[in-house]
Protein backbone atom coordinates (compact mmCIF):
# COMPACT_ATOMS: atom_id res chain seq x y z
CA UNK A 1 0.00 0.00 0.00
CA UNK A 2 1.19 3.49 -0.86
CA UNK A 3 -0.08 6.61 0.94
CA UNK A 4 0.25 10.01 -0.73
CA UNK A 5 -1.57 13.31 -1.13
CA UNK A 6 -4.70 12.87 -3.21
CA UNK A 7 -4.94 14.51 -6.63
CA UNK A 8 -8.05 15.57 -8.50
CA UNK A 9 -7.58 12.60 -10.82
CA UNK A 10 -7.98 10.24 -7.80
CA UNK A 11 -11.41 11.54 -6.84
CA UNK A 12 -13.67 9.66 -9.31
CA UNK A 13 -12.24 6.31 -8.15
CA UNK A 14 -11.95 7.36 -4.48
CA UNK A 15 -15.54 8.56 -4.08
CA UNK A 16 -17.12 5.09 -4.47
CA UNK A 17 -14.63 3.70 -1.92
CA UNK A 18 -15.78 6.31 0.62
CA UNK A 19 -19.43 5.52 -0.03
CA UNK A 20 -18.83 1.74 0.26
CA UNK A 21 -16.99 2.26 3.54
CA UNK A 22 -19.60 4.45 5.20
CA UNK A 23 -23.02 3.78 3.73
CA UNK A 24 -25.20 1.18 2.07
CA UNK A 25 -25.24 -2.60 2.27
CA UNK A 26 -21.69 -2.93 0.91
CA UNK A 27 -20.38 -1.13 4.03
CA UNK A 28 -21.55 -4.04 6.16
CA UNK A 29 -18.64 -6.10 4.78
CA UNK A 30 -16.41 -4.01 7.07
CA UNK A 31 -16.86 -3.04 10.70
CA UNK A 32 -16.81 0.79 10.65
CA UNK A 33 -20.00 1.51 8.69
CA UNK A 34 -22.74 4.02 9.53
CA UNK A 35 -25.46 2.27 7.49
CA UNK A 36 -27.58 1.44 10.52
CA UNK A 37 -27.62 5.10 11.60
CA UNK A 38 -27.59 7.10 8.37
CA UNK A 39 -28.51 6.77 4.74
CA UNK A 40 -27.76 8.81 1.64
CA UNK A 41 -24.35 9.84 0.37
CA UNK A 42 -21.51 10.47 2.82
CA UNK A 43 -19.90 13.01 0.48
CA UNK A 44 -19.79 13.95 -3.19
CA UNK A 45 -17.17 14.84 -5.77
CA UNK A 46 -17.65 18.59 -5.28
CA UNK A 47 -16.99 18.28 -1.54
CA UNK A 48 -13.88 16.19 -2.19
CA UNK A 49 -12.64 18.73 -4.76
CA UNK A 50 -13.19 21.52 -2.21
CA UNK A 51 -10.95 19.65 0.27
CA UNK A 52 -8.17 19.54 -2.33
CA UNK A 53 -8.55 23.27 -3.00
CA UNK A 54 -8.58 24.33 0.66
CA UNK A 55 -5.24 25.57 2.06
CA UNK A 56 -6.28 24.32 5.51
CA UNK A 57 -6.98 20.75 4.35
CA UNK A 58 -5.02 17.80 3.04
CA UNK A 59 -6.50 14.56 1.75
CA UNK A 60 -4.31 11.49 1.88
CA UNK A 61 -5.19 8.55 -0.35
CA UNK A 62 -4.16 4.93 0.15
CA UNK A 63 -3.42 3.07 -3.06
CA UNK A 64 -3.38 -0.66 -3.68
CA UNK A 65 -0.36 -2.29 -5.27
CA UNK A 66 -2.19 -1.83 -8.59
CA UNK A 67 -2.55 1.94 -7.96
CA UNK A 68 -6.29 1.96 -7.22
CA UNK A 69 -7.61 4.07 -4.30
CA UNK A 70 -8.55 1.85 -1.35
CA UNK A 71 -8.91 4.45 1.39
CA UNK A 72 -8.37 8.01 2.53
CA UNK A 73 -8.08 10.35 5.47
CA UNK A 74 -8.55 14.12 5.69
CA UNK A 75 -6.43 16.36 7.90
CA UNK A 76 -7.60 19.90 8.66
CA UNK A 77 -5.48 22.62 10.23
CA UNK A 78 -7.57 24.25 12.98
CA UNK A 79 -4.76 26.62 14.00
CA UNK A 80 -3.05 27.11 17.35
CA UNK A 81 -1.35 23.71 17.12
CA UNK A 82 -4.59 21.75 16.57
CA UNK A 83 -5.43 19.54 13.59
CA UNK A 84 -8.58 17.52 12.92
CA UNK A 85 -8.66 13.97 11.55
CA UNK A 86 -11.72 13.09 9.48
CA UNK A 87 -13.05 11.08 6.56
CA UNK A 88 -10.92 8.08 7.51
CA UNK A 89 -12.00 5.07 5.51
CA UNK A 90 -10.68 1.84 4.09
CA UNK A 91 -12.52 -0.26 1.52
CA UNK A 92 -14.73 -2.61 3.61
CA UNK A 93 -13.21 -5.74 2.05
CA UNK A 94 -9.73 -4.61 3.16
CA UNK A 95 -10.53 -3.50 6.71
CA UNK A 96 -8.86 -5.12 9.73
CA UNK A 97 -5.55 -5.49 7.90
CA UNK A 98 -3.63 -2.58 9.42
CA UNK A 99 -4.39 -0.01 6.71
CA UNK A 100 -6.39 2.20 9.08
CA UNK A 101 -3.52 2.25 11.55
CA UNK A 102 -1.13 3.25 8.73
CA UNK A 103 -3.50 5.98 7.53
CA UNK A 104 -3.81 7.41 11.05
CA UNK A 105 -0.02 7.44 11.45
CA UNK A 106 0.38 9.20 8.09
CA UNK A 107 -2.29 11.75 9.05
CA UNK A 108 -0.59 12.45 12.38
CA UNK A 109 2.78 12.92 10.68
CA UNK A 110 1.24 15.29 8.14
CA UNK A 111 -0.51 17.30 10.88
CA UNK A 112 2.72 17.62 12.84
CA UNK A 113 5.07 18.23 9.91
CA UNK A 114 2.92 20.38 7.61
CA UNK A 115 0.58 22.18 10.00
CA UNK A 116 2.79 22.23 13.09
CA UNK A 117 0.08 20.50 15.11
CA UNK A 118 0.74 19.44 18.66
CA UNK A 119 -2.71 17.85 19.08
CA UNK A 120 -4.95 15.87 16.76
CA UNK A 121 -8.65 15.69 17.44
CA UNK A 122 -11.56 13.85 15.87
CA UNK A 123 -15.25 13.30 16.43
CA UNK A 124 -17.12 9.99 16.48
CA UNK A 125 -20.84 9.30 16.78
CA UNK A 126 -21.31 8.65 20.49
CA UNK A 127 -23.10 5.32 20.01
CA UNK A 128 -20.17 3.86 18.02
CA UNK A 129 -18.48 2.25 21.04
CA UNK A 130 -16.34 -0.19 19.01
CA UNK A 131 -14.98 2.67 16.89
CA UNK A 132 -14.26 4.82 19.95
CA UNK A 133 -12.39 1.86 21.47
CA UNK A 134 -10.38 1.46 18.24
CA UNK A 135 -9.21 5.08 18.44
CA UNK A 136 -8.47 4.75 22.15
CA UNK A 137 -6.14 1.86 21.30
CA UNK A 138 -4.37 4.29 18.93
CA UNK A 139 -3.72 6.76 21.77
CA UNK A 140 -6.79 8.98 21.47
CA UNK A 141 -8.75 9.86 24.61
CA UNK A 142 -12.28 11.10 25.12
CA UNK A 143 -12.17 14.77 26.08
CA UNK A 144 -15.62 14.86 27.69
CA UNK A 145 -16.81 17.28 25.01
CA UNK A 146 -19.85 16.48 22.87
CA UNK A 147 -20.81 18.26 19.67
CA UNK A 148 -24.03 18.12 17.70
CA UNK A 149 -24.09 15.90 14.61
CA UNK A 150 -23.73 18.12 11.50
CA UNK A 151 -27.01 16.88 9.99
CA UNK A 152 -30.33 17.43 11.76
CA UNK A 153 -31.92 14.04 12.47
CA UNK A 154 -34.82 12.78 14.54
CA UNK A 155 -33.75 11.45 16.95
CA UNK A 156 -30.59 13.59 16.93
CA UNK A 157 -27.11 12.10 17.00
CA UNK A 158 -24.22 13.49 19.03
CA UNK A 159 -20.49 13.40 18.40
CA UNK A 160 -17.90 12.78 21.10
CA UNK A 161 -14.52 14.46 20.77
CA UNK A 162 -11.31 12.45 21.07
CA UNK A 163 -7.85 13.99 21.12
CA UNK A 164 -4.25 12.83 21.08
CA UNK A 165 -1.06 14.79 21.73
CA UNK A 166 1.33 14.56 18.78
CA UNK A 167 4.89 13.94 19.87
CA UNK A 168 7.73 15.72 18.06
CA UNK A 169 9.23 13.61 15.25
CA UNK A 170 12.44 13.01 17.19
CA UNK A 171 10.44 11.39 20.01
CA UNK A 172 7.70 9.75 17.90
CA UNK A 173 9.77 8.32 15.14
Amino acid sequence: MQIRLAAATDLPALHPVIERAYRGDSARAGWTFESDLLDGERTDLDELAAILESPADRLLVALSDEGAPVGCVQVTDRGAGLSYLGLLCIDPLLQAGGMGRAMIAAAESLARDVFGARTMEMTVIDSRRELIAYYERRGYALTGEKRPFPIKLDPPLAMVVLAKPLLPESIAG
